[in-house]
């Protein structure tokens, strides 16, 4: 059962009495339970007919009580228990949930982990509930969610801002959505989003991003990458050196990876790096310029560098100047 699902049956009043959304990536979490909260009850019936409990501050005889109500001047009660994965005692509404009120609409939402499926509870809820189990993206797949969420607005997205826009955001989907949301607003009647909105309306830099630096070694290009590191320095916010040489390594790891790939065509390429065209671009300059020992290479200095980072071997260099020896030895 997917989210998308779920809200589709709501829209058609088809209910179940027990919903049970876990997993590690909240977007579809808060998806199904703000509709549930906003959509499923009109506005006078929510009045009656809507009970929201938190975690940290339910116990189960209250949220028993709450589903074992009848709906006041409706068909339907909606009761939401949020934030559930810190509720104690949660097994104990193992009764009520195998057994339910089929006048109670009953949504749990339990984030960030999941609950044990060997035990008696867990094996019943996979049974006896409507039940929603999630998991984080890889990041190879952002780019093409991101591209789908924006059409789904009526838009487009350059495949440069693209790459800007997810580099920047990462692994957080609602925040991806806010983003977008947010460039929606500011478009106007355009329908591209370009690198120039993503500049303007995110605060990214189309010029000096962590991503323009892969670009900048990608071609060996040192005075580039030289200029970038100058703006790190100047602007320390922009990229710190514990989040960057991270970023770098998962670039330069999956581009190493590209030399295992029977085709390494830069049309191949770009299914391999989320259908982004750039970024298959960038990838194939990259092999060409370096090589298996070059990207090797890339690679020991960015694990050599992040533990000068964190102070090993390391007597107090500025980030700036870390950053600028690494890309030399990397260029040169």
């Amino acid at each position: 059962m997917s989210a998308e699902k779920i809200i589709a049956d709501w829209q058609k009043k088809i209910f179940k009495p027990v919903y049970w959304l876990e997993g590690d990536e909240p977007y579809y979490i808060d998806m199904v339970t703000d509709y549930a909260e906003h959509h499923i009850l009109s506005e006078s019936e929510a009045g009656f007919n809507l009970t929201i409990f938190y975690g940290r501050d339910a116990d189960w005889p209250s949220v028993v009580n709450a589903c074992m109500r009848y709906p006041m001047f409706s068909e339907k009660q909606v009761v939401l228990l949020k934030e559930a994965q810190y509720m104690k005692d949660i097994e104990k509404l193992e009764n009520y949930v195998f057994k339910p009120l089929a006048s109670t609409i009953f949504i749990v939402a339990y984030k960030d982990k999941k609950v044990d499926g060997r035990t008696k509870f867990g094996k019943g809820i996979k049974d006896k509930t409507e039940f929603l189990s999630t998991k984080k993206l890889y990041d190879n797949q952002l780019p093409e969610w991101t591209s789908q969420m924006i059409a789904k607005h009526g838009l487009s997205i350059t495949p440069k801002a693209l790459a800007l826009l997810v580099d920047h955001t990462g692994n957080d989907l609602n925040r991806l959505q806010n983003e977008v949301e947010k460039l929606t607003v500011n478009l106007g009647s355009r329908k591209t989003i370009s690198e120039e909105d993503i500049e303007r309306y995110i605060g990214i830099s189309k010029e000096f991003n962590v991503f323009e630096l892969q670009d900048a070694i990608a071609q060996k290009n040192l005075a580039k990458a030289i200029r970038i590191i100058q703006y790190f320095a100047s602007n320390p916010k922009a990229a710190p050196i514990q989040l960057l040489l991270p970023t770098l390594y998962a670039y330069f790891s999956k581009i190493y990876a590209v030399f295992g790939l029977e085709n390494r065509s830069e049309q191949s390429l770009i299914s391999y790096f989320g259908k982004n065209p750039f970024a298959a671009k960038q990838a194939t300059l990259a092999v060409n310029n370096y090589g298996y020992d070059g990207i090797e290479k890339i690679l020991l200095l960015l694990h050599h560098y992040n533990l000068r980072s964190i102070g090993i071997q390391n007597a107090g260099t500025e980030p700036s100047e870390l950053l600028k020896e690494m890309v030399v030895k990397m260029i040169c």
